[in-house]
Parts: structure tokens; C-alpha cells; sequence
């Protein structure tokens, strides 16, 4: 079997609490050539999450012992960076958001096709591959009282260093980029998201927040919203 390049030696944490499917999928996954550590429950998917290095972690929402949002929000205290898909039998935009908010890479309703799946999760492989690659250059920028570092993902401001995920970092960027004029919305999105809808949207404003909170120490330094076109980077 040829595998796709991108797939070659890529760890997958799948937790699915539902037998028939999780052995469905866990198969499935298999013959695409991942290699798969499959759990049926939060507390399991934690205990592998905390003794093994995963590329991508799929996670049901609805799970005994310990449920997906829950699960993630653990991982997300030791990795910030590692993608994160749900899948959920919910539909409801409040369910997919706070997944959203945990930092989620994708949200995907049950029931869906093993074949969208796989498109998903080699889309969101290629891109943070991507953000790896972009990243490597060094890119330091000065915001008032504040250095930022794109490269290693750090924002400096005298001795309090804050680590910054792969997205904050790129969207920080851009508006660095950007300083002192609009950033559309639409093609930070693309950029960063690649989608521009609703809840890829949604997800950016969270982004934008957390970005301010940093940014908070330097009363000069703002992130203003243009309504209905996007974002400015004012007072560096």
C-alpha cells in the first residue's frame, strides 16, 4: 500500500465511546496508514495523551467517565498546539462553539462519512505542517513595551514571557504586518483558517481576546475592531 507522504509515522489519538463506530473508524484509519491509539473514555484517552507525543487527537464529545470538551481541556494544559477534531451527535452552535473556544481544529456532526474524516484530518495536518514551516524564519517585532517573537511563538514584555499557540502566533503576525492599517477578516481567516464562515469566525474573535489580554500591560497597544470589515493593530 502507498501511503500518502504526510501520513507516514503520524500519531493519531482517537477516543470513541461507542464500540461499533470506534472500531469502524479505528480501522479505517489503519488502512490510511495512521498509527492509532484508540480509547473508549476521556480518563483513558488522558492516560495515553499523558505517556505518548500525538500528531492529532480525535475526540467524541459525549463520553462516560470523562466527556470530549473535558478531555481536551486537560491536553491543553501540557500542549497547546496539538489539532483537535471533536465529533458529536450535537448540532447546536453553542456545543460547537465552546469546542471552538477549547481550540479546536474542526467540529464534525455525527453521522458523517469515513472519507470526510480523512480529508479533514489531512487538511489540518498540512496546515499546521505549514505553520511549522512558516514559522522557521526569524520575525521579531517591536509592540510598544512588548517584543514579539513569531519564530518561537513569544510575546516579551520585561521579564514576563508569554507562549503563545501556533494560532495566536499567526494571527498576531498578520497584524503585526499589518500595524496601523485594516486586517480583513476574511483573509486573516483564509490565511490562518483557511475557511472564512461562521464558526471559523467565531473562533478568530476568541483569538482576538485572548491576543488583547496579553497585550493588556501596554494601555497604548489596541486591537480595534472595524465592524464588519476586520481588525487594526494601533500604537506600536
Amino acid at each position: 500500500m502507498n501511503l500518502h507522504p504526510l501520513m507516514n509515522k503520524t500519531k493519531i489519538l482517537f477516543a470513541e465511546d461507542d464500540l461499533n463506530l470506534g472500531s469502524i473508524l479505528n480501522d479505517f484509519l489503519a488502512v490510511k496508514g495512521y498509527e492509532v491509539t484508540y480509547c473508549k473514555d476521556g480518563i483513558e484517552a488522558l492516560s495515553a495523551f499523558s505517556k505518548s507525543k500525538f500528531d492529532l487527537c480525535i475526540l467524541d464529545v459525549m463520553m462516560p467517565k470523562l466527556d470530549g470538551f473535558s478531555a481536551a481541556h486537560e491536553m491543553r494544559k501540557t500542549d497547546q498546539f496539538v489539532p483537535i477534531i471533536f465529533l458529536t451527535a450535537k448540532s447546536l452552535q453553542v456545543d460547537k462553539l465552546e469546542g471552538l473556544t477549547i481550540g479546536a481544529d474542526d467540529y464534525i456532526t455525527k453521522p458523517f462519512n469515513s472519507e470526510e474524516l480523512f480529508l479533514r484530518m489531512q487538511n489540518i495536518l498540512r496546515r499546521t505542517l505549514k505553520q511549522m514551516s512558516n514559522s522557521e524564519g526569524n520575525s521579531i517585532y517591536s509592540l510598544g513595551e512588548y517584543q514579539f517573537d513569531a519564530d518561537k511563538r513569544l510575546l516579551i514584555n520585561k521579564s514576563k514571557i508569554q507562549k503563545l499557540t501556533s494560532r495566536e502566533a499567526a494571527l498576531l503576525k498578520l497584524l503585526c504586518e499589518n500595524k496601523n492599517e485594516i486586517l480583513p477578516r476574511s483573509i486573516a481567516l483564509k490565511k490562518i483558517w483557511n475557511e472564512d464562515n461562521y464558526f471559523t469566525s467565531r473562533s478568530m474573535d476568541v483569538f482576538i481576546t485572548k491576543l488583547r489580554s496579553y497585550l493588556k500591560d501596554d494601555e497604548k497597544i489596541e486591537i480595534v475592531n472595524i465592524h464588519g470589515t476586520g481588525f487594526k493593530l494601533t500604537g506600536c
